[in-house]
Formats: structure tokens, C-alpha cells, sequence
């Protein structure tokens, strides 16, 4: 069994994705407690999606996080550079056009897609800043990015609790539900690290994008970051 380290290297995190991905839907939502369908269903709305507009889910693992935007008639693309995710992916939906890449380097064209969406996967990325460059490369001029990821919660009390759930009790809730219960304990770690509201703001700005913005959900475990790529 792989577990990454907080270098990222690519192929350490891939091949941990890989060992977590026939039970990873089933696992992530042991351990929010259920949150993670109602952060997808935020997500949903942020994103907007409209018929026929052209949409990349990074990171998109089974695609599990795509399914909502093909319901509004959107063309959506679930890009994730774990090989077992994408394998598990099209078993369950051999109807989606799952691709392969990697988050530095995607495999498209300049200003294909309307809006590009990333979900609990842009701390995995080794280089955010890329990554975000990415994201806004392959972005029509006008379009969006909305990003959901775990961020820093609000109140200084349950900020301590959540740090206290993420080291002691996450792994072995793993341990019961998950076939690679190690990759839990860097995932607790990668979210420790990972930079506040704020920061990935301020990243989000240096790549490129404005009319930068976040939203708190839960408290602030998870935050909703969006921008635009200004028009030519």
C-alpha cells in the first residue's frame, strides 16, 4: 500500500489514489459525517453549469463529483491523473468521458471550457500555483473557477476540536472503512498545511483570475473559492 508524503510527488500520490479508489465515495463519506454530499451540492450551484457549456472536473476521482453537471445538459469532463480512480470511474459510468492528466500539465487546448471545478483535489497537486495557471489556460476568456477545498474553520474553539479530529480520530475511523487506511493520515496532514482562505485567494489572484471571492461552509472545514477570467 502507497502513502504520499507533503512533497506531493505525483506518482506517490496517484498510486495512493489508486489503492483507495474502489471504496474512496464510500469512506469520504464516513468521515464527513455525511458533509461531503451536501459540499457537492454547493459546489453544483457554484459552478452553474448551463446546457451546453463545456465543463472540466478536475480531479474528479469516480466522478462522483461530474454526475450533477450532466444533468443540466452540460458537456462534462472528468480529468483525474489516479489510473484506479479512473478505472473505478468508468466501471460504475462507462458513459463519461473520463481523461487522464495531471493538474500541471492538463491535456487540452488553450480556452476550451466554460467553467473548471476542482473538489478536495488541488492540496494533492505538488505545484498549486500550476496548477491554478492551468486551470486559467485552458479556461475560455469569461469563464469560471470554482474551487472547493478544506480550509481553516472560523471559531478558535472548533478549530481545536477539528485539528483534534483530523489527528486522533480520522485514522482509525480509516482503519475500519478504508483498503488503505495510511493514505487517511496524509490526507489529515495535507489539510493541516493546507493555506487559509485568504492565501488560496491570493494565489487564485496571481494566476490570473479575478473577481476572486470564497465561501465558507461547515463552519469553514471547507471553503468554496470562485473566480473569472477576464475577457480578451
Amino acid at each position: 500500500m502507497t502513502r504520499a508524503s507533503l512533497d506531493k510527488q505525483p506518482q506517490d500520490v496517484a498510486a495512493m489514489f489508486d489503492d483507495v479508489a474502489a471504496r474512496y465515495d464510500l469512506t469520504n463519506d464516513v468521515l464527513s459525517l455525511g458533509q461531503a454530499r451536501l459540499w457537492r451540492k454547493e459546489v453544483e450551484r457554484a459552478v452553474a453549469a448551463r446546457p451546453a457549456e463545456r465543463v472540466l472536473d478536475l480531479a474528479a476521482g469516480t466522478g462522483t463529483s461530474s454526475l450533477p453537471f450532466t444533468r443540466t445538459g452540460a458537456y462534462v469532463v472528468p480529468c483525474d491523473f489516479s489510473v484506479g480512480m479512473l478505472g473505478e470511474g468508468k466501471k460504475r459510468r462507462p458513459w463519461m468521458p473520463f481523461v487522464a492528466g495531471d493538474g500541471m500539465r492538463l491535456p487540452f487546448a488553450d480556452d476550451v471550457f466554460d467553467a473548471v471545478t476542482i473538489s478536495f483535489g488541488l492540496r494533492n497537486v505538488q505545484d498549486t500555483d500550476a496548477a491554478l495557471r492551468e486551470l486559467y489556460r485552458v479556461t475560455k476568456p469569461g469563464g469560471r473557477v470554482v474551487i472547493c477545498e478544506f480550509s481553516e474553520p472560523t471559531w478558535g474553539p472548533f478549530r481545536t476540536v477539528y485539528t483534534e479530529y483530523l489527528m486522533r480520530a480520522l485514522p482509525p475511523v480509516a482503519r475500519a472503512v478504508s483498503s488503505n487506511p495510511d493514505a487517511y493520515v496524509y490526507l489529515a496532514e495535507s489539510i493541516r498545511s493546507w493555506p487559509n482562505q485568504p492565501a488560496l485567494a491570493a494565489r487564485l489572484q496571481g494566476a490570473g483570475w479575478s473577481k476572486v471571492a470564497w465561501r465558507n461552509l461547515t463552519g469553514g472545514i471547507v471553503a468554496l473559492h470562485r473566480g473569472t477570467k477576464p475577457d480578451a
